[in-house]
């Protein structure tokens, strides 16, 4: 497989598509830049942000990771932090200062917010036949506060940027089929509850299942690329409406816009048509003894009662190539306690503090080739799929714990399955 592994179109494209999909690719990988501007079709960027472009996030529309230093010295994006602080319902709600989320970049003239500072603590475990493992638990914090101190009760949730290839056939499986497999009462008794988070749609202004994000706190793929390019690049359209300036931030409020919208309805379009066209990567091996052998344990130790295996997305949706089709996403898109080792204690939506999204696997064992590291979970805590399978707490501590009892042979067997991916 080639580093271009994730960027490549479903096949059967219309000729028609195909120019939709190569013009949002272009929009997807260019760079915004300040207004005013001569390129004023992509001007507007900020005045906050954390990227001039999608794929500074999503590079090669793949997996972000926390901050590392470049050869040039200079910190390679991928991870942002969301901030809140208690309503009076007891949901989050923006700081009122920082806003929603730390945008550590700004043009010129225009303050930062600050920076992400991680400090992380070395957690030493061992396997059942005594070889020991190290984990990293990372901390968050805000260096640099441009505005005054943080909140004292602010929350932080750490988000690296997940692939992007794939999610129009998840957003085509059927709501029915997700919830069908939904046990929030865990009625049969597996310590499996999965449920769904339900979020507001701004497209149509109503309720409806989340579906992307970390937590599922995000109903369609167009709700999530609206939403990215406001609050991480700064860019808004007629879906989200906005600078991401609070009220403390006098100097963003009064810097120039790139017009209103700066990013168009058809533009936007364009955009969302590609990432739902993305084709997910191809397994590889899959008669190879060894990855069967992993499928097969992967199974027996429990991590496909959440990675569910196989679904079908449904007859009838709008782009054909994404329609009738057998898919295998080892995700239920369903939300699950995964205990207090993972969790961000911030709740989103329906979300509690301990609960994440079942993370899709495929085209994870591509991730070395395709973005150049192995940082894997909601924050890039993990810096090997191993190190995932023994973050895994809560509704999964089962399936964890099956791994770790595991002989050494038998896991190489189940890290060779995920490669395969």
């Amino acid at each position: 497989m080639s580093t271009d592994a994730f960027a490549r179109s479903a096949p059967e494209l219309t000729a028609e598509e195909r120019r939709s999909f190569a013009v949002g690719n272009n929009f997807f990988n260019d760079n915004w830049v300040t207004a005013p501007a001569s390129t004023d079709g992509r001007d507007g960027l900020g005045p906050v942000f954390n990227a001039q472009s999608c794929s500074s996030c999503h590079f090669k529309d793949g997996r972000g990771q926390p901050p590392v230093l470049d050869t040039n010295g200079k910190a390679e994006l991928g991870l942002l932090l969301r901030l809140s602080v208690p309503g009076p319902d007891g949901k989050p709600m923006p700081d009122p200062v920082y806003g929603g989320q730390l945008q550590d970049k700004s043009i010129n003239g225009v303050p930062a917010e600050g920076t992400i500072l991680i400090a992380t603590e070395e957690l030493r475990g061992a396997f059942a036949d005594g070889t020991v493992y190290v984990l990293l638990k990372p901390s968050y914090s805000i260096g640099d506060p441009a505005y005054g101190p943080p909140s004292g009760d602010l929350m932080i949730s750490p988000r690296v940027a997940p692939p992007v290839f794939g999610v129009g056939l998840l957003e085509a499986i059927p709501e029915a089929t997700i919830l069908a497999v939904a046990d929030p009462d865990d009625r049969n008794g597996d310590g499996i509850s999965g449920r769904p988070n339900y979020v507001l749609d701004p497209r149509v202004g109503e309720r409806a299942l989340g579906r992307f994000g970390w937590k599922s706190n995000v109903a369609t793929v167009e709700a999530q690329v609206a939403g990215a390019f406001r609050g991480d690049i700064g860019i808004g359209s007629t879906l989200v409406t906005g600078e991401e300036c609070t009220r403390t931030q006098t100097a963003c409020q009064a810097a120039p816009s790139g017009g209103s919208p700066e990013l168009d309805d058809q533009k936007l379009a364009r955009v969302v048509f590609y990432n739902r066209t993305l084709a997910v990567p191809a397994r590889r091996n899959v008669a190879d003894p060894l990855n069967r052998s992993g499928e097969e344990l992967f199974t027996t130790t429990g991590c496909a009662a959440c990675h569910s295996t196989e679904v079908q997305t449904a007859a009838n949706s709008p782009i054909s190539v994404l329609a009738g089709q057998v898919i295998r996403p080892y995700t239920d898109l369903l939300l699950h306690d995964m205990g207090e080792g993972l969790a961000d204690n911030r709740p989103d939506a329906e979300a509690t503090g301990t609960e994440w999204r079942t993370a899709p696997l495929w085209g994870i064992g591509l991730t070395r080739t395709v973005n150049r590291h192995t940082r894997f979970l909601h924050d890039g805590r993990a810096r090997s799929l191993e190190e995932a399978i023994l973050w895994h707490g809560g509704e999964a501590a089962g399936a964890q714990q099956g791994y770790i009892r595991l002989s050494a042979d038998d896991r190489r067997k189940v890290l060779a399955f995920l490669e395969s991916l």
